[in-house]
């Protein structure tokens, strides 16, 4: 295995190499460090490498596994965390301007369960600035700049989890963590080639994240595999008592490949979707489609009838604009770098509380529809996004109109499990994805579902051109 491919090869792979002594951790980790501040960086995807910190836990691992010491199968294996999370004594910035200098004094709850689990923090990566919550409009929205797609450069590499994305699809990194209001983790694995697990709401603490939406926010891991993601979610899912709306009972994954079934799955196909869809990425569907029927009976479904992307908006500007009010309230939005941004998020504070009730009644009813719908299921499946990746230049709605798949509104609001895992190619050579949800709670047959797939398949092992 030649260094290049190091940041490329699944993680349970790259874990017995080092314990094998055919690589160390630190070795692994300066190779990281060297192609997040070459390549990573042409990508606008690093706002803070951690050298220092990532050398010493390094060396940890080293010095533990030579003791006996082994954590699992992070040991010793470097990530990045999108820099909502904080990491104690570096700039967590928030993808903001104004907050370049912001510093917190302990790590995220994530971050400190991969630390304890020897997993190697080698740098905070790009996110689209306050995760997107004032309104963003076009790529440009970042004190790092456009998330630049690895595929092709000229194309946005997906908001707001955008740094992971680019990061891990470039092989900069065997795995980071993203976060997932609507849509921020799957759109960028799916834009970026990945895979991308956005876990029951409440599986994994939020505490030392930056608040967006309290009802809405969760944490998952982009990797290049649904495994790699079942190995990270292992290690970061558990209760919490700083955040009270993690869950009592651990994750489901199991991290033995063979614990989980790879056929006699019973599938529903959201089909209704493809009509919003360009036609590679409904081709590439389809494709996927013939894969799935060979590990599981196949048969269409469609959504209940609710105003979803309505709903799912009004709830996240008025708690965005609640969990944002002091930087409202003090103008500093005024320093952003779209200028959308700068005034975007002040009609938040002004929607009427009778309005916000309305829409949180309606979600509940949305949650009893759906679950009906997902417990005749193994898991539900959709395109992961209507289109590929947007051009740098362009506004989201130039380029792909209207179409935004409401599955996305839906589930989000609903807090159930999804993947993104990697389709083909479409429209610029750019990747297409399917998302796999699945029940609440069942984030390990959903990663069941995604790594048959992915057993199957070689799209996850598709490279981007180098330069």
């Amino acid at each position: 295995m030649s260094q290049a491919d190091w940041a490329f090869r699944p993680i349970r792979e790259l874990a017995q190499r080092i314990r094998a002594g055919e690589l160390t951790p630190t070795a692994l980790a300066e190779h990281c460090l060297e192609r997040l501040d070459a390549v990573g960086r042409s990508l606008n995807a690093v706002v803070t490498l951690t050298p220092e910190r990532a050398l010493r836990e390094a060396r940890q691992a080293e010095e533990e596994l030579r003791a006996g010491i082994d954590r699992g199968p992070l040991h010793g294996i470097p990530y990045g965390a999108k820099d909502l999370l904080a990491a104690a004594g570096y700039p967590t910035t928030w993808g903001a301007a104004p907050l370049r200098d912001q510093r917190f004094a302990e790590d995220a709850a994530a971050v400190a369960r991969l630390r304890d689990a020897g997993a190697v923090l080698v740098a905070k990566l790009a996110t689209v600035e306050l995760a997107g919550g004032m309104g963003y409009q076009q790529p440009n929205a970042s004190l790092t700049g456009p998330g630049i797609n690895p595929w092709n450069r000229s194309a946005w590499s997906g908001g707001s989890s955008s740094g992971p994305g680019s990061a891990v699809a470039a092989g900069a990194v065997p795995f980071a963590l993203g976060t997932e209001t609507w849509g921020s983790i799957l759109t960028p694995a799916s834009y970026c080639g990945i895979s991308g697990l956005r876990p029951s709401y409440g599986r994994v603490s939020r505490y030392g994240a930056m608040p967006l939406s309290w009802t809405l926010d969760k944490i998952g891991p982009m990797a290049r595999s649904a495994d790699d993601c079942g190995l990270v979610l292992a290690a970061i899912s558990g209760p919490d008592p700083r955040d009270p709306a993690t869950l009592a009972f651990p994750s489901s994954y199991d991290d033995r490949p063979e614990a989980e079934p790879a056929h006699g799955f019973r599938i529903g196909v959201l089909d209704d979707a493809l009509a919003h869809c360009q036609p590679e990425v409904a081709a590439n569907f389809h494709a996927a489609l013939a894969v799935l029927a060979e590990i599981a009976t196949v048969e269409p479904v469609r959504l209940p009838t609710f105003p979803y992307t309505e709903v799912a908006t009004l709830i996240l500007w008025a708690e965005a604009a609640s969990a944002l009010e002091p930087l409202l309230q003090s103008g500093a939005v005024g320093e952003l770098t779209a200028p959308e941004d700068r005034t975007g998020g002040y009609a938040g504070l002004v929607i009427p509380a009778v309005d916000y009730l309305r829409a949180q009644r309606i979600r509940r009813q949305i949650v009893a529809a759906l679950d009906r719908v997902l417990s005749q299921y193994d898991a539900i499946v959709a395109p992961a996004t209507a289109v590929v990746a947007s051009p740098l230049d362009q506004r989201f709605r130039d380029y792909a109109g209207e179409r935004r798949l409401v599955i996305s509104a839906a589930s989000n609001l609903a807090g159930v499990p999804a993947i993104s895992v990697p389709t083909g190619f479409g429209e610029r050579g750019l990747p297409t994805g399917m998302q796999i949800i699945g029940r609440y709670g069942a984030d390990g047959r959903v990663l069941a579902v995604a790594r048959a797939y992915q057993q199957r398949t070689d799209w996850h092992l598709r490279r981007p051109p180098e330069g």
